[in-house]
């Protein structure tokens, strides 16, 4: 508690407003955006795309919800776990999830309040493989990147079976 008040100072609480969230809400986002990308700098830019949806009233369809739906035991996001029946299914519901589904680091709280301004609504896993995502404006756009990203895992896959003969 102690902690959480020392973090929520006046100026962040007018952050989060400007925002139009609540502590809770920017909470419950952060978290999102850390369950989608372990790496830093894409903190704001993933902030800034999931606000972008939420604004826009759609529906913020991110997978580290699902897999919170899951217990994190999932390998892989199929669409057969997208229809799951749960709050926290953000391909099923539109908002955010009544709960946080993880504690975010602090820079993910900051990377909500402070998010990059950019007209992305889309992203997806790169295929370089490398933990960082292909950002897009457009659907085309980004059915290009993930049909690309789809592309490299199914080769990479045959490549693992492969070897494992």
């Amino acid at each position: 508690k102690k902690e959480y008040d020392a973090f929520w100072t006046d100026a962040r609480k007018d952050k989060a407003q400007k925002q139009g969230l609540t502590p809770m809400q920017v909470s419950i986002m952060a978290s999102i955006v850390s369950g989608e990308t372990l790496k830093a700098f894409e903190y704001p830019i993933i902030a800034g795309a999931y606000l972008n949806r939420y604004r826009k009233g759609m529906k913020l369809q991110a997978d580290p919800t699902v897999c919170f739906c899951f217990d994190y035991k999932l390998d892989r996001v199929l669409k057969k776990h997208l229809t799951v029946d749960s709050p926290y299914n953000t391909y099923k519901y539109v908002g955010l999830p009544p709960a946080p589904i993880n504690v975010p680091p602090k820079a993910c709280l900051d990377a909500v309040l402070n998010p990059d301004t950019h007209g992305y609504i889309y992203f997806c896993a790169s295929s370089a493989f490398d933990g960082t995502h292909k950002f897009a404006v457009g659907y085309t756009e980004h059915m290009k990147n993930a049909r690309e990203f789809q592309k490299a895992l199914t080769k990479r896959n045959k490549e693992k079976a492969k070897a494992a003969k």
